[in-house]
C-alpha cells in the first residue's frame, strides 16, 4: 500500500478535459443540473468508467455509481450478504464469508452558473484515479469499493440542491418532485429522465445503512485557511449548520422633508444598525468559523422622498455546531431588542430555516488524518462552512471529507484553482485512507 500513488499528470489532463465540457466564451463554467453540458459530463464519465472495467448504473435519481467487487463474500449477491457493523464477525453459521458493506466515495460534476472547474468535479475525478491506480496495481480489497457521482448537488432552476444525496440518505421523496418546474417550465421529473432516472421509481435510489460501511468526498476549501497557512491538506471535522430568518423593522412612513429628525421613526435606519450589529457579534464571536450575512434587503416604500416604514431583511447565520450558532443568535436578540426599544421600531422575526450541522465521522477523520502524517503532508482540522452531499451521507453512514487549498479562496467563479501539487497529496491521502479502513472497518 505504501508505494501506490495517484498521477498527477493523469488527472491534471483529466480536469482540463471535463472542464472543456460546458466551458463558456468567458471562461466560466456552465454545467448546470440536466442541462445538455451536464448531460454530457455524465456520459463522459460513465465511458472513463467502463473503460476501467467497473460495474456502472444509475440509479432512479440519476446519480451515478460504479462498483469494484470485493474479494470477501466475493460472488454473493447484494441481498445474501451484508456487513452487520463495525466489530462484528462477519459470516454466516456455516462459515462462509458474507459480502461487506459498500466503502463509497466521490462528489459532484454539475456546476453553479459561471462557476469553475473544480468544484465538485474534483472529488469525482479523484475518485475515478483512485479507481485507476487500484485496477493498475491489481489490489483487492475487502469491501466493494463504489464511486459516486451524485445529481444535482450545488443549487439549480429545479430549487432542489443535494438533490441526489438527499434521495440516496431518504430525506428527499417522490412527492417533493410534482409539479416542480424550472425557469423555462421543464418539468423535473421529465428532466430526471433525460439523465437516465427514473421518477416512477424514484423512492427506490434510496440506500439502506447496512449496505454502507463508509463514504468519504473530496472537495475544495472554497476558502482561505489551508492556503494561508501553507497546508495542503483540510480534514473535515463537521460541516456547517445553516439558520437563516426574516427581519421585518416596522417604523413609520413620512415626508422626508417636513418631518424634523427628532420626530422620526425611520425603519431603514434602524434595520440598519440591526445590521451592524448582527455584523459585530459575528466578528467578536469567539469561534472564528461562526459567519454571518445579510444577503437580501427590501426597502418600502422605496421612494426618495419619504421616510422608510417598513424594511424587510434575510439573515443568514452559519456555525459549525447548534451551540455556536445559538450563542450568536442570542447575542444579537439582546442587542436586536435595545434597538428596537430605543429608535421606537416593531421587530418581527420569521425563521425560514434551521439546518443542524453534520458532525463528520471522528474515526474515518482520524484514519485520513494518519494517512496524511504517515506520508509527511502538514494536515489541519476544520469545518465546512459551505454544505456539501456528504452531510447527508452522514445520515447513512460513516461520512468525512477532505479538503484541498483553494488559490485566492475562490469559488463558484471561473478564477476557482487549485494546486496540482496539493491536489496530488489530498489524492495521496484519499487513496491510502479508502485502503486503511477497508482493512480496519467490519473486523
Amino acid at each position: 500500500m505504501r508505494e501506490l500513488r495517484v498521477n498527477p499528470e493523469r488527472l491534471a489532463a483529466r480536469i482540463e478535459e471535463l472542464g472543456r465540457i460546458g466551458r463558456n466564451a468567458e471562461g466560466g463554467m456552465d454545467r448546470t443540473t440536466f442541462t445538455p453540458a451536464e448531460l454530457q459530463a455524465r456520459d463522459w464519465l460513465k465511458e472513463r468508467l467502463r473503460e476501467l472495467g467497473l460495474a456502472v448504473r444509475v440509479d432512479e435519481a440519476a446519480n451515478i455509481w460504479a462498483r469494484r467487487e470485493g474479494s470477501q463474500g466475493k460472488g454473493k449477491s447484494r441481498e445474501e450478504g451484508k456487513g452487520r457493523g463495525d466489530g462484528e464477525e462477519s459470516g454466516g453459521g456455516n462459515g462462509a464469508e458474507e459480502e461487506l458493506p459498500v466503502i463509497a466515495f466521490g462528489s459532484h460534476v454539475d456546476s453553479v452558473p459561471n462557476g469553475g472547474i473544480y468544484d465538485g468535479a474534483l472529488g469525482v475525478l479523484l475518485a475515478l484515479e483512485v479507481m485507476q491506480v487500484l485496477a493498475e496495481n491489481g489490489v483487492a480489497t475487502r469491501h466493494p469499493f463504489e464511486l459516486v457521482s451524485f445529481s444535482a448537488e450545488e443549487p439549480n432552476p429545479f430549487g432542489l440542491s443535494t438533490f441526489g444525496s438527499r434521495t440516496v440518505s431518504g430525506k428527499l421523496r417522490r412527492e417533493h418532485l410534482d409539479g416542480v418546474r424550472d425557469d423555462k417550465g421543464t418539468l423535473l421529473v421529465d428532466a430526471l429522465r433525460s439523465a437516465g432516472g427514473d421518477p416512477d421509481r424514484f423512492e427506490e435510489a434510496r440506500r439502506k445503512p447496512e449496505e454502507l460501511a463508509a463514504f468519504l468526498e473530496v472537495h475544495i476549501e472554497q476558502g482561505l485557511r489551508l492556503l494561508d497557512r501553507g497546508i495542503p491538506v483540510g480534514v473535515v471535522t463537521a460541516i456547517t449548520g445553516i439558520y437563516r430568518e426574516e427581519v421585518t423593522v416596522w417604523g413609520e412612513a413620512n415626508h422626508a422633508g417636513t418631518t424634523l429628525m427628532a420626530n422620526r421613526t425611520d425603519a431603514l435606519m434602524a434595520a440598519s444598525e440591526l445590521m451592524l450589529a448582527f455584523e459585530a457579534v459575528c466578528r467578536e464571536h469567539p469561534a472564528d468559523e461562526t459567519v454571518g450575512t445579510i444577503g437580501r434587503i427590501a426597502n418600502f416604500p422605496n421612494a426618495a422622498n419619504i421616510i422608510p416604514g417598513k424594511v424587510q431583511f434575510h439573515l443568514e447565520l452559519r456555525g459549525k455546531t447548534r451551540e455556536e450558532i445559538g450563542e450568536a443568535i442570542d447575542s444579537w436578540t439582546k442587542r436586536a431588542e435595545d434597538i428596537a426599544a430605543k429608535r421606537g421600531v416593531r421587530l418581527e422575526r420569521k425563521l425560514l430555516l434551521d439546518q443542524h450541522p453534520a458532525a463528520m465521522d471522528p474515526l474515518v477523520a482520524d484514519v485520513c488524518a494518519r494517512e496524511a502524517e504517515k506520508l509527511g503532508y502538514p494536515w489541519m482540522p476544520l469545518g465546512s462552512m459551505a454544505g456539501h452531499d456528504a452531510a447527508h451521507m452522514a445520515a447513512l453512514t460513516r461520512s468525512c471529507m477532505l479538503f484541498v487549498p483553494s488559490l485566492g479562496g475562490k469559488s463558484h467563479c471561473p478564477e476557482e484553482e487549485s494546486r496540482i501539487e496539493d491536489i496530488e497529496k489530498t489524492g495521496n491521502v484519499l487513496l491510502r485512507s479508502l485502503l486503511a479502513l477497508d482493512e480496519q472497518l467490519n473486523r
